[in-house]
């Protein structure tokens, strides 16, 4: 009877298998689409990939595949290269969505990646080569990023943090403070040389792009951001948000992006 039984399982438990193996990827268990790129999304400093939490839950019902990695935050020579890993293990067309740093990270990762079709910068850096986010930064006034950070000395370098007191008002004004709170006490390191890195290529030279204005952004200043997007001819649009629309206008962030994706569809 032992025997028997276990010839049983086996063979239910090969058909089982031959079954999983025979359901196309594509429908398998995800409600994704083969036929729609897929989105990649690169948070930026003194966060993590849960900040696009809302959106992905969006793209995913609408069918697109989404992978938000963890940018390293260790700067622009090991970021860029992660990210760029990532993209380059990806069959098929992909929307590149950067926030803040994140949108240094992706405008020097996509280049040269022939299978990123289109661009996406919320609340974002948009570099030049050869530029440093410490100069762009402070090229129009309203950022209070910089008395905002607290820096962190560590082996072989320096992190910055954004303070207890600060955190809200300098990166997420328009969230409940409950919210901010839980934000701030889990923040990831950022390192300090984020800031003087050189850009070394300037994806959006040869890669249509979108872009998202937060006007209330204490960040990134709203002027700056609208110099980095005229410069690039982004597709621009504009919201009353802070620093952290995909937060707080999660549903305008989700229509951008698919504005995007509809022209590699």
């Amino acid at each position: 009877m032992k025997l028997a039984r276990r010839t049983m399982l086996a063979a239910a438990a090969g058909g089982l298998t031959a079954a999983l193996l025979s359901v196309p990827a594509a429908s398998a268990g995800t409600g994704t689409s083969t036929d729609k790129p897929t989105i990649v999304l690169v948070h930026g400093g003194f966060a993590d990939a849960s900040n696009w939490n809302d959106v992905i839950a969006r793209l995913q019902a609408k069918g697109y595949p989404v992978i938000a990695p963890a940018n390293p935050l260790r700067g622009l020579p090991v970021d860029a290269p992660y990210i760029a890993s990532v993209l380059k293990s990806i069959d098929g067309p992909i929307v590149l969505v950067g926030h803040s740093y994140g949108g240094a990270v992706i405008t020097n990762a996509a280049a040269g990646v022939g299978n990123v079709k289109a661009l996406v910068y919320i609340a974002a850096f948009v570099p030049d080569k050869g530029e440093q986010l410490g100069v762009l930064i402070n090229k129009y006034p309203g950022t209070e990023i910089p008395a905002a950070v607290r820096e962190v000395p560590y082996p072989g370098g320096v992190d910055l943090y954004l303070k207890p007191d600060k955190f809200r008002a300098a990166f997420a004004a328009d969230l409940p403070v409950s919210t901010t709170r839980l934000m701030q006490a889990g923040q990831r390191p950022f390192a300090a040389s984020s800031f003087t890195d050189k850009t070394t290529g300037a994806a959006w030279r040869t890669i249509p792009s979108w872009a998202l204005v937060a006007t209330e952004d204490k960040a990134i200043p709203p002027q700056l951001e609208r110099y980095m997007y005229k410069r690039a001819k982004s597709k621009v649009y504009e919201t009353a948000a802070s620093h952290v629309p995909m937060i707080s206008r999660p549903g305008l962030v989700t229509s951008i992006i698919q504005d995007a994706a509809r022209t590699v569809d």
